[in-house]
């Protein structure tokens, strides 16, 4: 009886001890099971902020990019708005494995994009330098061209001031003299003033091959010794000058030297008064030549 209790002793203390050991067991493997999550939980939270971390230096990437242009990549500013809604995102996602791995593989995913869209950028601001470098060139030349013109334009503008100048008929040998005019038509000089008919008026209208060939003529003013102008006496205006003129001497100019006489008469009739008297020849309202003679 005593040893049928000493073995129920001894099997009371056999399954005791084994309970203790697996209790002792449990306890271990709970306890690793903890200190497992634990740093689990750690490093899903340490790649997590590394994740952040990449996606935040893409962002500032594009914002570089995107800086460096005055006109805006629209695919940099759509792959940056991307890439911060990602951000946000992650920020209140689940930390687990399955999470952030999808968040990782999009990150993944975003950085070839990137790479692809930096290196198109990269070749656009080569090509817009490029073009910068044309287009500054061009201006150059255009500004070259500019003032290659405005010079030729004012030195036609100039000879052409100097060809109008220069393109003016004018007059040779203008003399004034005091005719008597016989029956027969014959004329004969004379200084004396009673005696003298008429007054005759001789030019030669010199050659120039810058004035075109046609009809022409020129104003013969003729003005006696009490200042009046004798002949016709008819007014004239060119411009803000007014001239009084004796005769219009009218003429065919061939691009020769051509030579012209005209007579005044007294006005009504009378005789010429003693003096000096001034020659003047016009083209339009310019003196071109001009003289003086005496009647005594």
């Amino acid at each position: 009886m005593e040893n049928k209790a000493q073995s129920s002793n001894r099997s009371l203390k056999v399954v005791l001890g084994i309970l203790a050991v697996l209790l002792l067991a449990t306890a271990f493997y709970t306890f690793k099971l903890y200190n497992d999550g634990e740093e689990t939980a750690q490093q899903l939270k340490d790649e997590k902020s590394l994740v952040l971390k990449d996606l935040n230096n893409m962002a500032e990437q594009y914002d570089i990019a995107i800086g460096e242009n005055q006109n805006a990549n629209a695919k940099l500013v759509e792959a940056r708005e991307r890439i911060k809604g990602l951000i946000d995102s992650l920020k209140v996602s689940d930390n687990n494995v399955k999470s952030l791995w999808r968040y990782k593989k999009k990150y993944l995913a975003l950085q070839d994009e990137m790479d692809n869209l930096l290196a198109e950028n990269d070749s656009l601001k080569i090509e817009n330098k490029l073009l910068a470098t044309s287009l500054d060139s061009t201006k150059v030349q255009l500004e070259e061209r500019t003032v290659f013109t405005d010079s030729l334009l004012a030195q036609n503008t100039e000879l052409a001031d100097i060809v109008e100048t220069a393109a003016v008929l004018s007059t040779v040998n203008l003399n004034g003299f005091g005719v008597i005019v016989r029956s027969s038509g014959k004329l004969i000089p004379t200084e004396r003033a009673r005696r003298t008919d008429k007054i005759r008026v001789c030019y030669t209208v010199t050659k120039n091959t810058l004035v075109i060939p046609g009809d022409k003529e020129f104003f013969v003013q003729v003005i006696d010794p009490k200042n009046n102008v004798l002949g016709s006496n008819q007014q004239i205006q060119f411009g803000e000058k007014t001239l009084n003129y004796s005769l219009v001497s009218k003429f065919n100019y061939e691009n020769a030297n051509l030579d012209i006489c005209e007579f005044i008469t007294a006005s009504d009739d009378a005789s010429f008064e003693k003096g000096r008297y001034v020659v003047n020849v016009f083209n339009e309202g310019n003196l071109v030549s001009n003289s003086q003679f005496t009647l005594k």
